[in-house]
């Protein structure tokens, strides 16, 4: 009987093939079978091996390829069959990557499991927005959020964002105008800096700067696609002139 195989969570970071780790790559290079999401950029997965086997498992809010309970059993099923298997994701695979439960399906199923830490999208967008997430001016707290997380009128985010603080928003495009009432609600001033970072550290990167109470509106006028950041806090205000430099450069 042939030996279980292993599974590799992997994250691609945020879209830069240069930005993948070198286990990463090396994992990618070597593979006979990856299933990725929808989002990873093509160039990084030109980089695996003609002859491996290519599963798409693209999600978008409208429309899933897979169900997540089906990703789980797949990675499980081509373990157990003898196969090692990259699982790549976007980003990091335990931020908003559901790699946590990925990873405890394979466990419960006596699959071994290796997770591959990638950048992290927040951190790459902010990056090459030079956009810093801290800063001693500015702020010393910074904060994940989900924009897309299940009952997010009930979601408490208070104290999230403000003076001194940095709110970064993922999956938050198709909610804009909800997060941004809500976050009103919570007592955060509509005049608030936000910039919103789209196709990060790619080629056709956009950053587009706005005010909190102006986020929706910027996202609908400008046409905004996944994948895309919101950030909100001072810090996007940070370095204006290059912010500027790279809208303008992204929309010519």
């Amino acid at each position: 009987m042939k030996p279980a195989g292993k599974v590799f969570l992997v994250g691609a970071g945020p879209g830069n093939p240069d930005l993948l780790t070198l286990r990463a790559a090396r994992l990618l290079l070597g593979a006979s079978l990856v299933v990725h999401d929808g989002l990873v950029d093509p160039a990084i997965l030109s980089m695996a091996r003609p002859t491996a086997r290519m599963i798409s498992v693209a999600k978008s809010r409208s429309r899933h390829t897979m169900k997540q309970e089906e990703i789980n059993a797949l990675l499980v099923r081509e373990a157990l069959a003898g196969n090692d298997v990259v699982r790549l994701k976007g980003g990091d695979p335990f931020i908003f990557g559901r790699g946590g439960e990925e990873a405890q399906a394979c466990r419960v199923a006596g699959v071994e499991v290796e997770v591959v830490p990638g950048i992290s999208s927040a951190l790459g967008a902010a990056a090459a927005a030079q956009i810093p997430l801290t800063h001693r001016d500015h702020a010393s707290i910074v904060s994940f959020v989900a924009g897309q997380c299940k009952g997010l009128s009930e979601q408490d985010w208070s104290g999230l964002a403000g003076k001194g603080r940095t709110l970064v928003i993922f999956m938050g495009l198709a909610t804009a105008a909800q997060i941004t009432e809500k976050l009103i609600a919570d007592g955060l001033a509509p005049d608030v800096p936000v910039a919103v970072i789209e196709n990060a550290t790619r080629s056709d990167m956009r950053v587009l700067r706005s005010s909190l109470a102006g986020l929706s509106n910027v996202v609908e006028s400008e046409r905004v696609q996944s994948p895309a950041l919101i950030v909100i806090g001072h810090v996007t205000a940070e370095n204006d002139n290059t912010i500027r430099a790279l809208a303008l450069e992204a929309i010519q």
